[in-house]
């Protein structure tokens, strides 16, 4: 079967591998698509702890090819995600229920072999059913359980106002969840106006254009688009940009949460004013993918409360990985990019 082998950062192949066999336990996919995210990117460039040699990608939906003994839940054909995230369950996090913290935490597609090859094999505890859905609907069922941990993470209070820098599938998939959620209005901010757009569709309340490097601009546009003309309650940075981030504390209203929910570089920083944390009482938490979100995700997706229609643009074969990991990094016409294997 083909796969995308990594040897190293920035260092790939196409190749012929063996077809693995399930065993005890396990479920083997026929790989219909694969997502490509921003978080691929980081892999790319040997961020994001990950580990080579590699397999990537870590957003499936398939069909189950083979079962492993003692697997009775799924049934042959039917069309299935998978959770990449797998935790130790025997550090502190995770006898205490913390599982996302867990101190051992593996992913597949990051340190684990991934899912951009014909054929995969997993452990049927991290396989779910998607029958019934659409396959570029069920292809977002990875991001849309981590858009689903970052709701629980938020824990909102009804009637909240909330701000999501960032159109980007994911931010718009948190829109989504956080509006289903209780929000009283949800605003997405983005330079990208095709991006906004969509979100427009996808039936946010309101949608800001911010610029590139115009902090005081951009702080501006956003509190003026804000329902009260003083902030948000909610303020989430989902682009993973630090010059975003310093946005955030200044258009959180007094007593607001911030949510820092993009991927930046492990390097980056991002800058506010100390006292105006301390003296307005803003909460600022953080929300790194999921574990326990993915059954929720799917019914979400079942129910419509997040929807996907028309954040795919662009498909490409497995011969094609090179051109869509450049084309996600450099085209700007790009919103969502799958492999279809």
């Amino acid at each position: 079967m083909k796969a995308v082998v990594y040897d190293a950062p920035r260092s790939y192949t196409v190749r012929d591998i063996p077809t693995p066999d399930a065993k005890a336990g396990e479920v083997r996919i026929k790989v219909g698509q694969v997502g490509v995210c921003g978080t691929d990117l980081h892999i790319h460039e040997g961020d994001f702890n990950a580990v080579f040699p590699l397999i990537p990608g870590h957003e499936l939906v398939g069909v189950v090819d083979q079962l492993g003994a003692g697997v009775t839940r799924f049934r042959l054909g039917e069309q299935v995600a998978v959770n990449p995230n797998v935790h130790c369950g025997y550090c502190d996090y995770c006898r205490a229920g913390r599982l996302i913290l867990c101190e051992n935490l593996k992913g597949y597609g990051s340190n684990f072999p991934g899912f951009i090859a014909g054929y995969v094999t997993v452990p049927g505890t991290l396989v779910f059913s998607t029958e019934g859905l659409p396959a570029d609907t069920a292809v977002f069922a990875e991001p849309a359980a981590c858009a689903m941990h970052g709701l629980e993470t938020l824990q909102l209070r009804p009637g909240a106002s909330a701000l999501v820098f960032g159109a980007g599938p994911t931010g718009l998939l948190l829109a989504q969840l956080i509006a289903s959620g209780g929000a009283s209005s949800v605003t997405v901010a983005a330079p990208s106006q095709f991006k906004l757009a969509t979100a427009a569709k996808l039936g946010i309340d309101r949608t800001v254009v911010i610029g590139r490097g115009d902090r005081e601009g951009n702080i501006a546009a956003v509190r003026e688009s804000s329902p009260g003309g003083d902030g948000y309650d909610v303020v989430v940075e989902a682009t993973g940009s630090p010059a975003v981030g310093d946005l955030c504390v200044p258009v959180t209203r007094n007593g607001g949460t911030v949510m820092v929910y993009g991927v930046t570089h492990p390097d980056d920083t991002v800058t506010y004013h100390p006292f105006d944390v301390f003296r307005r009482e803003i909460t600022i938490k953080g929300s790194f993918a999921e574990i326990t979100s993915f059954g929720a995700a799917i019914a979400a997706l079942r129910t419509g409360r997040a929807k996907t229609d028309g954040i795919i643009t662009h498909r490409f074969a497995i011969d094609d990985y090179g051109k869509a990991i450049d084309a996600l990094a450099t085209d700007p016409s790009v919103h969502k990019a799958v492999i279809v294997l």
